[in-house]
Parts: C-alpha cells; structure tokens; sequence
C-alpha cells in the first residue's frame, strides 16, 4: 500500500470536491434520510398526529399481513404496473427505433419530452375532462362515429387500464428519450455489417439493436418500475381510488391511513413494507436483466 502523502494540488482538489458535494449531502440528509429514518421509528409506534407516538413494537406489521386492504391495494398496484410499464415500453422502444433509424430532429424529440414536463395532476385533470361521458370531446367523437358514451374513470372495467394509459401518454416520450440515448451508442458499422449481410430493419432491431439495448433497458424498466409503484396524483385528481377501490392503489392507500384516519404509525409500516418489497423486486430485475453486462464487449 503506498503510504507517501498526496501533493498539495491533488489535496486541494479533493477538499474542493467536498465543499461542492456538502450542499446536496446536507439536503439528503434532511430530506431523505432523516425523514425515512423517522418514519422508520414511527413503523413501530401507535401515533395518531394528536398524540405523542407510543411505542407498540412490531404490531403495525402484524396487522399489516391480515389487512386485506393493504393487500388489495398491493394487487391493484401491481395490475398498473403491468399495464404502465408493458404499453409504455413497448410504445417507446419503438418510436426511439423510427427516431435513430429514421430521422434524429431535435423538434421531433422536444415533442415527444412536452408531456412529461406537464404536471401530473394537470394531466389527471386534463384526461378527465378529455374522457367525460357528457362532455368529453373523446366520448363526443366516439358518439359521432356511431359508438356509445363511456365513463372511462368510472367504470370498474376501464379504470385502472384508462389511469394506466393516461400515464402511458405522459411518459413514453421521456423513456423513448432515454432508449434513444443508449441506441446512439451503438457502433454504426454493426448495422453496416447487419446490411451487408441482407438484414432488413426489423431482423437488425432484433439481432444488433435490442440486445446491446440492454444494460439502458435495464435501467429504464427498474426506474420506471419504482416510478410507476408511487402513482398517486393522477388516481387522486381522477377516480380516488374508486369505483369500488379498482384503482386504489397503494401510495394512495398510505395517503388516506395517514392523513385521513390518522394512523401515521400504521401508514409507516405500510410504507416501510414497500420499500421492502421495491426492494426485492429491483434486485430480482436487475439479475434476471443482467444489467451490469453488454453485449457489445
């Protein structure tokens, strides 16, 4: 181990790098793990917003294996991410393919990234007046080509999958972004190669483009996996869990144990338990991906 003493400019240097990072540790430290280390204590306490918490032990997760609520809103949370992350990968993967394949205009991509930069709840609000059965202009269309009005945020059946959607439309152009991103840094003579060989455009996307994709595929599907775990705002502006819980989904399971109940404590072990759970399912993806390999070495 070499043990001489850095020189001075390497040492300023670093104390230079410190000084940069302090800000953004500071406000880690304040807002992430100050507040999930309260939270954390707060799991395992009975706390009500009105009193001082009272520490219960591991009862919270007690009651959380035989809440059937909690385990309702779980399914239903893991039904949208199915349906989120399916229709928005596969929509963004292909328009990032037209995108490098076809024609790299920056307009094209400043469009694509305009319904990401919406708010949530402004796109919530937006859909449901878009998707009114007496108003909406989608529902007066559908009627004026001879179909039936439907309350899309209404109804059991198409709830979930209009919420799902909704958040398909505000999110592919910012995944397709990332997708592209990764596809520029494959080698152009690969698809030389690909053409010499008589390949056409959908067996190159297959054999060249999709799996040296891999490693950004990886971390687009884990990034969008835990986003799509904390959708809150558009089921909040939308249907409010409703009808009949169908699109209760978790985060807003937590909101209303917390902030209308009052059981800070249990909303904690809920959380904590998702965390948990985010946890698994992120190690589990990135090992089936293989994500720290790439093809192209």
């Amino acid at each position: 181990m070499d043990s001489r003493p850095r020189p001075p400019a390497q040492r300023g240097a670093a104390r230079a790098a410190w000084l940069f990072l302090l800000p953004v540790l500071v406000g880690f430290g304040l807002f992430y793990l100050y507040p999930a280390a309260r939270g954390l204590w707060w799991s395992f306490t009975d706390y009500s917003l009105l009193a001082e918490p009272e520490f219960t032990g591991t009862q919270n997760y007690a009651e959380l294996v035989g809440d059937a609520q909690f385990w309702n809103a779980l399914k239903v949370t893991a039904l949208y991410v199915v349906l989120n992350i399916g229709s928005q990968t596969l929509l963004a993967l292909v328009l990032a393919a037209l995108m490098h394949r076809l024609t790299r205009s920056v307009m094209v991509r400043a469009m694509l990234l305009v319904p990401w930069l919406v708010p949530n709840v402004t796109v919530g609000l937006l859909w449901l007046w878009l998707l009114d059965a007496d108003l909406g202009f989608v529902n007066h269309l559908i009627s004026s080509l001879g179909g039936e009005s439907t309350a899309y945020f209404a109804s059991p059946t198409w709830a979930l999958p209009t919420v799902a959607l909704v958040n398909t439309w505000a999110y592919t152009g910012y995944t397709a972004l990332l997708l592209y991103a990764g596809m520029l840094q494959t080698p152009g003579y690969l698809y030389e190669s690909a053409a010499i060989d008589g390949a056409g455009e959908t067996r190159t996307f297959f054999t060249v483009t999709l799996p040296l994709l891999r490693p950004v595929l990886a971390l687009v599907l884990v990034t969008s996996m835990i986003g799509s775990f904390q959708i809150f705002d558009t089921v909040a502006v939308t249907t409010e869990g409703g009808p009949v819980n169908v699109t209760k989904v978790i985060y807003f399971y937590i909101y209303q144990k917390a902030f209308h109940q009052f059981e800070m404590g249990y909303a904690a072990a809920a959380g904590v338990a998702l965390v948990a759970i985010l946890g698994a399912l992120v190690y589990v993806q990135l090992r089936l991906l293989k994500a720290s390999s790439s093809d192209l070495g």
